[in-house]
C-alpha cells in the first residue's frame, strides 16, 4: 500500500477560472496508483496559489481507495507541491534566468514575488538538474522524441523539458497546457521538492513512469513559498 499522495491532473484552465468554480471543477478520477483500483470523491481542502503578487484561493478535491483506504489530493497542473506560486511563474523566472535573459531581482519583481523566493527555485533546480534532466530525457524519448546528445549548460533543465513537451504534443491534449504545467503533471508537482523526481504522467492505460510517494505529499494545504 502506497501512502498518501500529490496526483497532478491536466488543468487546462486558468487560476482565476478554477478558482471562480469553487467545488464545482471537473475533476477526473483516477486509479489508485497504489493497487489500480477505482477510487472514490473524498471532500478537499482550501489552498492558496499566488498569480503576479495576488494570492487565489482554490478548492482542491481528494480521492479515496476504498481497498487501501488511504486518500490522494489532485491538484491542478497550475500547482506545485508545498510551493505557492503558480508553476507558469516558476518556469518564467528559470527560463529567464537560466537562458541570461533577466537577473533574478527584475524577474522576480515582474513575477510579484521576493526575489529570495526566486532565487531558492533556481537554487533547487541547479540542485536537482542532473536528476531532472535524465528522466526528463527519459520521458522525451517514451513519448517518441529521437535521442539527442545531452544538453549543457545552465539552461539544460529547461531545454530538455521543452524537448519533452514537443514529443507531448503529438498526443491529444497535452499542447493546450503549455511546457511548464505539463511539467508539472510529469513530476507530480515536485519539480522544486528535495526527493527524487516523481514523474506520474498517465495516458490513457499507460503510465510512462511510475510515482514515488513521498511523506511530504500528505498535506498540501499552505503552499509554502
Amino acid at each position: 500500500m502506497l501512502p498518501p499522495v500529490a496526483i497532478v491532473w491536466p488543468c487546462a484552465l486558468s487560476v482565476d477560472a478554477y478558482a471562480s468554480l469553487g467545488k464545482n471543477v471537473d475533476v477526473p478520477r483516477p486509479d489508485c496508483p497504489g493497487c489500480a483500483a477505482a477510487m472514490v470523491f473524498w471532500s478537499g481542502y482550501i489552498r492558496p496559489v499566488r498569480v503576479l503578487g495576488a494570492c487565489v484561493r482554490l478548492f482542491v478535491r481528494r480521492v479515496r481507495c476504498p481497498a487501501c483506504a488511504v486518500t490522494h489530493a489532485l491538484l491542478p497542473a497550475f500547482v506545485l507541491v508545498k510551493r505557492l506560486d503558480a508553476v507558469e511563474a516558476v518556469g518564467e523566472a528559470l527560463e529567464a534566468v537560466l537562458e541570461g535573459r533577466s537577473g533574478v531581482r527584475p524577474v522576480a519583481r515582474a513575477l510579484g514575488v521576493p526575489h529570495t523566493t526566486a532565487r531558492g527555485w533556481l537554487r533547487r533546480v541547479a540542485e536537482r538538474s542532473g536528476e531532472l534532466v535524465m528522466s526528463l530525457a527519459a520521458l522525451a524519448i517514451e513519448l517518441g522524441a529521437k535521442p539527442a546528445p545531452e544538453p549543457t549548460g545552465k539552461g539544460r533543465v529547461v531545454g530538455v523539458l521543452k524537448r519533452a513537451f514537443t514529443a507531448a504534443c503529438a498526443l491529444p491534449g497535452w499542447t493546450v497546457l503549455g511546457a511548464w504545467r505539463f511539467c508539472s503533471v510529469v513530476c507530480g508537482g515536485r519539480l522544486l521538492c528535495a526527493n527524487t523526481i516523481s514523474p506520474y504522467l498517465v495516458v490513457g492505460r499507460r503510465r510512462f513512469m511510475a510515482p514515488v510517494p513521498s511523506p511530504d505529499d500528505k498535506e498540501d494545504r499552505t503552499g509554502g513559498t
